[in-house]
């Protein structure tokens, strides 16, 4: 069941979901979500400094990113087929017996830009800020600033709270996290056993 704003706003009053810095009720609780905003933190990608990633290799992520960090009213720009790592602005925490799922704001999502690829799915447990992984569909580049309304997430009760939270987990890899952070899939399990 998807919580509606009524239980969202309880829930943030009584802290069991966490989102700091606080959102603003006029602007950023919907009806079933809560609005997130665009961080200014971005991960691009360096295509010419290596040619492949291997899951198997850790050393082909040591290079794969810069960061660009925005100031105030810097603009960001999207253009037509690039992919890149954003952030929200807004650090959030899932309780376990909740699970949160992510999605765009259609208003963004009618100029082309998507905000996830595959990881729209917040675990019970997850504590940090959201890394974007933002694409432009469209023919035309797109400025994006931070401090807007870029995402929006919702909340769904668990049949029972989980046993072991995101954050218990040894695999925990992007707990806490607190900028734009580049994939860590060569931490997986599979990769790191042949070491």
């Amino acid at each position: 069941m998807i919580l509606a704003d009524r239980d969202l706003l309880k829930r943030l009053e009584d802290g069991s979901i966490v989102i700091d810095p606080a959102p603003d009720r006029a602007t950023q609780i919907q009806p079933a979500s809560i609005d997130l905003r665009l961080g200014y933190d971005f991960q691009t990608f360096n295509y010419t400094r290596q040619a492949l990633i291997d899951p198997a290799d850790p050393s082909t992520f040591e290079q794969l990113t810069s960061l660009v960090q925005l100031e105030q009213g810097e603009r960001f720009i999207v253009h037509p087929g690039e992919f890149v790592l954003g952030t929200t602005l807004e650090r959030i925490g899932v309780p376990n017996d909740l699970v949160a799922r992510l999605e765009g704001r259609s208003s963004i999502g009618r100029l082309g830009i998507v905000i996830h690829s595959t990881a729209g799915y917040l675990d019970p447990g997850f504590t940090g800020k959201i890394t974007l992984e933002i694409s432009n569909l469209g023919r035309i580049a797109v400025a994006l600033y931070p401090g807007m309304r870029i995402c929006q997430v919702a909340f769904e009760e668990m049949s029972a709270p989980v046993t072991e939270g995101y954050g218990k987990k040894r695999t925990a890899k992007y707990q806490g996290q607190d900028a734009a952070t580049a994939s860590r899939l060569f931490q997986d399990d599979e990769f790191a056993r042949g070491k």
